[in-house]
């Protein structure tokens, strides 16, 4: 597989080849699905909690002798079956946070990138840089690459200037190549790489 290579112009200048082995395979949407799942659990907050009969407020005396009175034994008003007392096995404070096997988080972001070539949506660049700390240098730039809507940009080590000029773009996130999941990939239209990034991700993904 082979992809073209622009600059900031968009004016080609080269082109790259791929390897069939990492991105020419069957595209295993499982993997993608497993990762994105585990991503989107690590984000949720966990803070929900319900008041066990030991947390209600209420007294704790027995409000009437076990026995004699005809009506069924109880032991304290924070009883789970009375109204206002405690939730029983409710949810609690935790973590939804878990691991996936290094394997399994290979494949998903190999499946995805391979996924998004197919639909012509990676568009690889010589380099991601502005001269100047400018977010109107930077949506230029964009535009002139044909970039419009969501899009995440890759680099080795993405430049400062550029960081700072596109954090207040709305729907344009900037990586560092190792730090690229499945996730970050599909939820996006465009994927805007350099050259070393991808052939870098080609390196780790092989």
């Amino acid at each position: 597989m082979t992809v073209d290579v622009v600059n900031s112009q968009n004016e080609k200048i080269g082109s790259l080849d791929l390897s069939d082995e990492v991105f020419g395979g069957r595209v295993k949407t499982g993997l993608i699905h497993e990762s994105v799942v585990r991503q989107n659990a690590a984000e949720r907050r966990g803070t929900h909690g319900t008041k066990t009969r030991a947390m209600v407020s209420g007294s704790g005396k027995k409000p009437w002798r076990q026995k004699g009175t005809g009506r069924a034994r109880v032991g304290e008003i924070r009883n789970p079956l009375w109204r206002k007392g405690g939730t029983v096995f409710g949810p609690q404070p935790r973590s939804y946070e878990y691991q996936l096997p290094k394997k399994v988080e290979k494949g998903a972001l190999r499946a995805a990138l391979s996924q998004r070539l197919r639909d012509g949506a990676v568009i690889v660049v010589d380099a991601l840089s502005v001269a100047e700390i400018k977010t109107k240098a930077a949506a230029e730039m964009l535009k002139r690459l044909g970039v419009n809507g969501k899009a995440l940009l890759v680099d080795v080590k993405p430049e400062d200037r550029l960081a700072l000029s596109v954090r207040n773009i709305d729907g344009v996130k900037l990586l560092a190549s190792n730090r690229v999941s499945a996730r970050d990939v599909m939820d996006t239209r465009r994927v805007v790489l350099t050259r070393a990034a991808l052939e870098k991700l080609q390196e780790a993904l092989g």
